[in-house]
């Protein structure tokens, strides 16, 4: 049994949920021809298995990115980055609550572990994974990023603290975050605190300079537009369902707008073309979406420590492998080809319903000179957007930010 037969054997079945020993010795069997035993593939796993898929796994994110077609869009934007971070939460069994954590009390045990990803838009790579005990929430990972001069970061009020606003002004980074109800917002002339409500009251609409209540005083833009009365209502419904105390009745008039926080200057962007920048941070909420919507990511059985870092890196391998290599290139030939946009999350439920089709569209993908294979056709009858009057489509939202279409 070679690595790249356990690779492949522990990839392909990691997506269709909980994976064990026998799956994956008869998957090897009825795949390559080899009879190995379940004890077997175990001592593998418990071995040196999680160094090897963690390697591999840095292999996949940083593959090979098409220079020209990057530069172009680094010359269309005035960012050299553009990175999203976000996190979800999955739920482990209870024999990996003291490594994990979760939430405790006198009648149960909930393990949960929290994953942290960060991708790069401008690149379609994930620049970071962790998993992480869940205990290490938003608030901690924030800094964790690592930052480069011409950066944007998009975060949402999870990740916010006035430190980590300043840490971006020192790297020469630019960020946006959604506005956290309770942030002190100082205004630099007066340098008495501002009350949103009255403001908004006078205003509607906000684009102007505020201090933050930090040691450096650092100088933010704060943008607020209004939202309509159906996203209002949405956003009121959503916040006293989810809060475990009634949400009080300033922060309940302030969902009447979009607020945000943002070191980008205003002659660098007006609040439109923020209010889209923003948006794109629903690209690695829809990655996590499909995820858990189409390779059972949260579907953990009974698994060891080291197994479940063998089986959450063999899940982002296959998703990795969807995203960065199916996913990016075929979206491109489509557009050429048909003016279709393709959809990631019908995508990656077509692929891991039909997992056999990973190698041949590979295959055909770097086989393309020109002419449209028929497995990509498929792509775009099954796993194309709809065609919608009014809303626009994240490529769409690309395309427009970029000036690609």
């Amino acid at each position: 049994m070679t690595p790249s037969v356990l690779l492949t054997a522990i990839c392909s079945e990691s997506v269709k949920g909980a994976t064990s020993y026998n799956d994956l010795a008869s998957q090897i069997e009825s795949e390559e021809g080899v009879s190995v035993s379940k004890q077997a593939i175990s001592k593998k796993v418990q071995g040196p298995c999680k160094i090897f898929f963690m390697k591999i796994l840095e292999q996949v994110i940083l593959g090979k990115i098409n220079s020209t077609e990057i530069e172009m869009l680094r010359r269309s934007a005035t960012y050299k980055r553009i990175l999203i971070q976000d996190s979800t939460i999955i739920k482990l069994p209870r024999r990996l609550f003291e490594i994990f954590s979760g939430v405790s009390n006198g009648h149960s045990k909930v393990c949960n572990a929290r994953i942290q990803g960060t991708y790069d838009i401008l690149a379609e790579q994930f620049v970071s994974f962790s998993i992480d005990p869940y205990s290490k929430n938003d608030l901690k990972a924030a800094p964790e990023i690592t930052l480069q001069q011409g950066d944007l970061v998009l975060r949402d009020r999870g990740y916010l603290i006035a430190n980590e606003i300043q840490r971006h002004v020192d790297f020469g980074a630019h960020c946006i975050f959604r506005y956290k109800y309770g942030m002190v917002l100082i205004d630099p002339k007066t340098k008495k605190p501002i009350n949103l409500l009255t403001l908004l009251a006078k205003e509607i609409m906000i684009d102007m300079e505020v201090m933050l209540n930090n040691e450096q005083q650092t100088i933010v833009r704060l943008v607020a537009n209004p939202v309509n009365i159906q996203t209002a209502n949405k956003r009121r419904m959503k916040a006293k369902k989810e809060n475990k105390t009634p949400p009080s009745k300033d922060y309940l008039k302030l969902l009447s707008w979009s607020i945000f926080i943002t070191t980008i200057p205003r002659h660098q962007e007006n609040p439109n073309s923020l209010f889209v920048l923003y948006s794109l941070r629903w690209r690695i909420e829809i990655i996590f979406k499909s995820w858990k919507s189409n390779m059972g990511f949260d579907k953990i059985h009974n698994v060891s420590n080291v197994q479940l870092h063998v089986l959450i890196l063999a899940r982002f391998i296959m998703i990795l492998i969807c995203a960065q290599n199916i996913y990016r290139q075929c979206r491109k030939i489509l557009k050429m080809h048909c003016g279709k946009h393709l959809s990631l999350l019908k995508l990656t439920h077509y692929i891991f319903r039909n997992p056999k089709k990973i190698a041949v569209l590979y295959y055909e993908i770097n086989k393309y000179e020109g002419e449209l294979s028929k497995n990509i056709n498929v792509l775009a009858r099954y796993c194309s957007y709809d065609k919608r009057r009014n809303r626009l489509n994240y490529e769409q939202q690309m395309d427009i930010l970029f000036c690609l279409s």
